[in-house]
């Protein structure tokens, strides 16, 4: 499991010119899920993301959590994290999850981040998405779950 976590003052996302998600202050974050996930890494990388402390304290240190400043989150499914490029010019999509399980997985990550209290906005699975936001730093981090619970890929 992938998730590319962008700190934003605000994110949209629009499906056929339509809102479906939009966030102030938070984490807008893109979600690449592989075939050998399950729900304990997917629990392990919840965590890791709500327990990243990447925004200002007082004393303008990364300090705080998303929690500390009632930040929010836009959750983006987005399986070309797993583009390997290695040959020729055009991405591989090979290790990617396959789509019925990569949204189930996705949904699960949704409803988690939703009933640990956090305002959690989302695109629509599979389709084409128009994603604005302002990278407020900018900061981004990559938390990728076979450096995250190494362990749980395991056997």
């Amino acid at each position: 499991m992938r998730f590319l976590v962008q700190r934003v003052s605000h994110a949209s996302v629009k499906v056929d010119g339509q809102v479906t998600g939009q966030i102030g202050k938070g984490f807008f974050v893109l979600i690449g899920v592989e075939d050998e996930d399950n729900k304990a890494v997917a629990d392990k990388m919840i965590s890791k993301l709500l327990g990243l402390r990447i925004f200002d304290d007082a004393e303008g240190k990364s300090n705080l959590a998303l929690a500390d400043v009632q930040g929010e989150l836009l959750l983006i499914s987005q399986f070309t994290l797993y583009a390997d490029a290695r040959h020729g010019n055009r991405p591989s999509f090979i290790n990617a999850g396959k789509p019925e399980f990569a949204n189930e997985m996705y949904e699960y990550i949704v409803e988690r981040c939703r009933a640990e209290g956090y305002t959690a906005e989302t695109g629509i699975f599979g389709a084409e998405m128009k994603c604005e936001l302002l990278n407020d730093g900018p900061f981004t981090i990559w938390l990728d779950s076979r450096e995250i619970c190494p362990k749980l890929h395991e056997g």
